[in-house]
């Protein structure tokens, strides 16, 4: 009796699991307008973007195979409208697989050219795309210009920012992140690039900025954001030039001023490490004479 009892107790626990659950599954994907004809789609922790004219629509990264399906369907259900333009923000897999959802004989999908280099040469699982650039191009979409724009290396390869007028709202996906730390060891960060293409940027007439992870902002938010990589950089690189041990190096620095920031106390130790490691490797610091 009591191996019964205790058998319908781990059921009963299984399924209140699966009923609390289910508002979680419900809310995985979501749409939020962010200014004029400009709007996020939310799914998880990753962000893309699309904008509605008045006889199409563009998108700005897929995201991933049940994301796009979604996407797909949710917009010729809200908006009745065929998808024309679907734009790669980079390369990376996590932000532009499920292409294949917005593919027709109307759509022209484009990527900056380094982007689509690697696709083709990783054979990612994705849309080849129709078309490249190398610096710069602008689409237009009725009353809408959308300018992209390749500011050199940052975070994965033919990175690209994306401004949409006459809302000024600029996006980027994986460089530019507000309210959550830069992530974790900045793996695929080329950090002085980083700094570089974001002062690039601040350059651009935007008021709203949002990006491919994070929250939304603006100007201000960007120029913390930069501020945070230029203190952070050189607190690493001061420390390492003066003969300090990573291990030294997470003990004593404190960013304070972005303990707000989610993930601050987990992510800033992780932060430093990708820095160090960088200029060990990247910067040659690892095995200078001049260095103690």
């Amino acid at each position: 009796m009591k191996a019964f009892r205790s058998i319908w107790l781990a059921l009963a626990g299984f399924w209140l699991m699966c009923l609390l659950s289910y508002p979680a599954l419900a809310d995985e994907y979501r749409i939020e307008n962010v200014k004029g004809s400009v709007y996020r789609f939310v799914d998880d922790r990753h962000r893309s973007l699309f904008v509605v004219g008045k006889s199409g629509i563009l998108v700005v990264d897929t995201l991933n195979a049940p994301a796009a399906k979604w996407l797909s369907a949710e917009l010729e259900k809200r908006f009745h409208l065929p998808v024309r333009y679907v734009v790669y923000s980079h390369n990376h897999s996590d932000h532009i697989y499920g292409a294949e959802a917005f593919r027709s004989s109307h759509t022209v999908i484009i990527a900056q050219e380094l982007a689509r280099q690697d696709i083709v040469a990783t054979k990612a699982a994705t849309v080849v795309p129709d078309l490249t650039f190398k610096q710069q191009m602008t689409v237009t979409l009725d009353d809408h210009t959308i300018e992209l724009g390749y500011h050199g290396p940052n975070d994965g390869r033919g990175s690209i920012s994306v401004l949409v007028k006459p809302e000024k709202v600029l996006f980027v996906a994986d460089w530019i992140v507000l309210g959550r730390m830069p992530w974790q060891k900045l793996w695929s960060y080329d950090i002085q690039g980083v700094i570089n293409s974001t002062h690039e940027v601040l350059d651009l007439g935007f008021d709203v900025f949002f990006g491919g992870h994070g929250t939304v902002g603006n100007r201000a938010g960007v120029e913390r954001y930069l501020k945070y990589m230029e203190t952070l950089y050189a607190e690493v690189a001061k420390g390492a030039l003066a003969g300090k041990s990573l291990k030294q190096l997470q003990q004593e620095i404190r960013l304070d001023d972005y303990k707000d920031l989610e993930h601050y106390e987990e992510w800033l130790p992780l932060n430093i490490e990708g820095v160090y490691e960088r200029l060990m490797e990247e910067s040659g610091m690892g095995w200078r004479p001049d260095l103690p």
